[in-house]
């Protein structure tokens, strides 16, 4: 697969996704970004992985270069952005792919995860609340004030509290792109993954998962392998919830060993 930084774009029930494709090698992986984010937000990992596997990164629908379409009904669902993940998947030709996913991605890398025969292992990287319901209910009650953000504040406000004090790499970039993003789109999502039953996805799981938390992670450790007994847990040190960006040697790490151990280097 030639690198194409250029994005590429495929189509899913006439939502135009925006993605962009390197490397070559089995098995192919596809990183999903998080909540208000966009496909720039694994860029040691996608460089790293490319050097053995085709790799992909995509735009969800209503971020990035992807197209927006309006935020009514399901349009936001985590099962709807589990099938964008895998038409993009297929138009790349990446067959079972290894799914990569921040936060929100996690979640729609569990969902995709739970389709018998879509993918060959799920690497959640501090996935957003799965096992916590006092955080879903929160998401859920705070939909309408994000939607109800057209300036920012609400979101700046909580979005900081994703940092640690000693975080800094790309933190102000980061928090900016997030804020500019669709107050309507931004609060369909977040209702989302509050409605979303991470919990009985993951106990249906059968594919290999590994989950690494930040310093703070949402989800308890022994309420995950309550629900999938066979899942790997990592933790990384010095970073909160972007630990992909801030120690992105630990999380690069903690990959390979997964896959390596798995079968899938």
């Amino acid at each position: 697969m030639a690198d194409s930084s250029r994005p590429r774009f495929a189509t899913a029930a006439g939502v135009r996704l925006a993605y962009q494709t390197a490397g070559a090698g089995e098995p192919p992986m596809i990183f999903v970004h998080g909540w208000s984010c966009d496909r720039s937000c694994f860029p040691a990992q996608y460089a790293r992985f490319a050097a053995s596997h085709a790799v992909a990164a995509l735009d969800l629908r209503g971020h990035g270069g992807s197209s927006r379409p309006e935020a009514a009904g399901d349009g936001y669902d985590i099962g709807t952005l589990a099938t964008d993940v895998l038409s993009v998947a297929a138009a790349a030709g990446l067959s079972q792919p290894v799914v990569v996913g921040h936060s929100l991605g996690a979640l729609i890398g569990l969902a995709c995860a739970a389709r018998p025969g879509s993918v060959r292992a799920l690497v959640m990287v501090d996935p957003a609340p799965i096992t916590n319901e006092r955080a879903k209910a929160y998401f859920r009650e705070s939909a309408a004030a994000v939607g109800a953000d057209q300036d920012g504040t609400w979101r700046r406000s909580f979005i900081s509290g994703m940092f640690l004090p000693t975080d800094s790499t790309r933190q102000a970039g980061l928090l900016e792109k997030m804020i500019a993003a669709p107050p309507a789109i931004a609060a369909a999502v977040m209702r989302a993954m509050g409605e979303f039953d991470g919990a009985g996805e993951l106990s249906q799981i059968t594919v290999p998962v590994l989950s690494i938390g930040s310093a703070r992670p949402a989800n308890a450790s022994a309420d995950l392998r309550r629900l999938c007994p066979g899942i790997s847990i990592g933790q990384t040190v010095g970073s909160g919830h972007f630990n992909q960006l801030e120690v992105p040697e630990q999380v690069n790490a903690m990959i390979e060993r997964f896959l390596a151990v798995n079968g899938l280097s």
